[in-house]
């Protein structure tokens, strides 16, 4: 028998060396892509597609109730932890961090400090706290990390090398040395090999957009999108947001589905519209746009929102 061939996708988790300068909410997939281009050959380079890059805590966190894992966790941000379901590639991709502790400073915590450098306003690349004078240590001090994840039509493309993955800077500024990362973990998941039981045999489904839908956009040949028909509120019902890529020094404008928007799911497909989400909808999907979460809505559900 043949063996088919793996729908893959590598995780990687960049530690943030130096202030970043960019878009405030993520590390677009396409200033991932233009790092990532410096190190690997055109061919290789026009294979790969990237998320967007989110912005993580190392801190202390307990596994969500959906993840496979459970307890709590030093540094949980940190690291990355062992993948067997859907739910948990989702567990860094979340710009709250539910999982970090209520027992500690959460608010401050998971707020990202900002410098201004230059005249520009930098994302920090650590959050130092003060704390009272009894305490042994005067001070608490948090570093930041960077969660995306590639993925490549061609299954022998991944996963790349540790030296390809490494020495990246992101944002403006590079020259003076800002946006530096040190890769901190990487590793290869089959999304056919996951667990997908949480999505099946749910009455309603909500699809939460990770990042930004694209509906039109000012690229060349990058035609305008409709609203995908699975989706059940049609466009006055949706908060837009615009963005913007940077392609060869040029600004290219879009206009998308701003990302945290819930929609219901009308399809009959969860699973399949789930692994599709992964690798993203819609156009610009290569540069990080159109990443779906398909979320079930069951009692539990329904009860701890009454």
């Amino acid at each position: 028998m043949e063996a088919r061939p793996m729908t893959a996708i590598q995780q990687v988790l960049w530690e943030l060396r130096m202030d970043y300068i960019g878009h405030p909410y993520y590390v677009s997939g396409n200033a991932i892509l233009h790092a990532l281009g410096q190190h690997l050959d055109p061919e290789t380079h026009a294979a790969v597609s990237a998320s967007h890059g989110v912005f993580v805590p190392g801190q202390f966190g307990t596994f969500p109730e959906e993840h496979t894992q459970s307890g709590i966790r030093p540094y949980l941000g940190s690291g990355l932890p062992d993948v067997e379901a859907y739910d948990d590639l989702f567990l860094q991709r979340e710009a709250m961090h539910p999982w970090l502790l209520d027992t500690r400073a959460r608010d401050a915590l998971n707020t990202h400090d900002l410098r201004v450098q230059g005249g520009h306003p930098a994302l920090a690349h650590e959050t130092i706290m003060g704390r009272r004078e009894d305490q042994r240590k005067q001070q608490q001090t948090t570093k930041w990390y960077v969660h995306a994840y590639l993925h490549a039509d061609d299954p022998a493309v991944l996963p790349l090398g540790e030296d390809v993955l490494e020495g990246l800077q992101f944002g403006g500024k590079r020259n003076y040395g800002y946006g530096e990362v040190q890769l901190k973990d990487t590793q290869m998941v089959d999304l056919d090999e996951l667990d997908y039981s949480r999505l099946e045999g749910a009455e309603t489904y909500l699809i939460e957009l990770v990042t930004p839908f694209v509906l039109a956009s000012e690229y060349p040949e990058a035609n305008d999108r409709t609203i995908p028909w699975w989706w059940a509120e049609n466009r006055d019902d949706l908060r837009l947001r615009q963005e913007k890529i940077l392609e060869q020094r040029e600004v290219f404008r879009l206009e998308t589905v701003d990302h945290g928007q819930v929609v219901k799911y009308l399809g009959d497909r969860p699973v399949e519209t789930a692994k599709n989400g992964l690798q993203r909808v819609g156009s610009h999907s290569r540069y990080g746009f159109g990443e779906l979460r398909l979320k079930p809505l069951g009692e539990q559900y329904q009860e701890s929102e009454k």
